[in-house]
């Protein structure tokens, strides 16, 4: 069987685990050769790099790069380009989160969401661009967010960020449109990761209810489907958008969310 993305290079940020990690495997098995960044314990990072190696073959480049900081994320992108030979392919995957009423938000953790959130991307595009450019053709897939179509309280440094990220998608997919380049975001809602599954025990708690009714009628209480994003539904997205067939495609917010943005 032909694979989608043989012979393309790809650099996946918030890799090492979660839905980033599931990108990059995706990727592998489709044929591309692929870069990874994140933080996390040694003995993490080692076995993301290594699982993605094994389908690859060949050693998983990794970048341990802060993307809070715009130099790092340019010398990210330079290593990318040294160690792949070239990138043809960016997603900007990476992300963090805090809530907090407004009035009570530390302006530490709003200056951080938005660096890592949305600067990051920028800076990454604009390092990348020009040699997708050069070779016209790329694909830029940005990770947003259900949030980064509507709202939620408590959330005001994310929902912001993520609103960031579709509208520079949308900017960069009219800059890039008369070449074969494209960008695009995906959106998706609760996806199930391990740091999103650890919240239904402490709603569960909090409202002395089981964690069924935890997870349907609190943590996905905007979901319809009442059930999770799987990661690997999200992986396929950006694997679609990668692949051969999705050259019209650009400028688009793809939703993952169980019907969350329908209602």
């Amino acid at each position: 069987m032909t694979q989608s993305l043989q012979g393309r290079t790809a650099l996946v940020t918030g890799s090492t685990s979660g839905i980033g990690h599931a990108i990059a495997l995706a990727f592998a098995r489709e044929g591309a050769r692929v870069m990874l960044n994140g933080f996390g314990p040694p003995d993490q990072i080692a076995a993301a790099r290594a699982e993605v190696a094994s389908v690859q073959g060949g050693e998983t480049p990794y970048s341990d790069a802060d993307l809070s900081k715009p130099e790092a994320v340019r010398k990210m992108c330079e290593d990318a380009t040294a160690a792949l030979g070239q990138v043809d392919i960016l997603v900007n995957n990476a992300g963090i989160q805090f809530t907090s009423p407004v009035e009570e938000f530390p302006e530490a953790k709003w200056d951080a969401i938005l660096a890592i959130n949305l600067s990051s991307n920028f800076h990454a595009i604009k390092a990348l661009l020009p040699g997708m450019r050069a070779r016209n053709w790329g694909r830029i897939v940005n990770i947003a967010s259900a949030h980064g179509l509507v709202a939620s309280p408590f959330k005001a440094a994310y929902v912001t960020a993520k609103h960031g990220v579709v509208g520079l998608t949308k900017t960069v997919a009219i800059e890039v449109a008369r070449t074969g380049i494209t960008c695009n975001a995906i959106c998706p809602g609760f996806v199930r990761t391990p740091l999103a599954e650890a919240q239904v025990g402490p709603l569960a708690k909090q409202h002395g209810v089981s964690e069924e009714v935890a997870l349907t009628d609190f943590l996905l209480e905007k979901q319809p489907s009442k059930r999770w994003v799987e990661v690997p539904e999200v992986a396929a997205m950006a694997v679609y958008l990668c692949g051969p067939n999705s050259g019209a495609v650009n400028g688009s917010a793809l939703s993952i969310d169980g019907g969350w943005t329908a209602s």
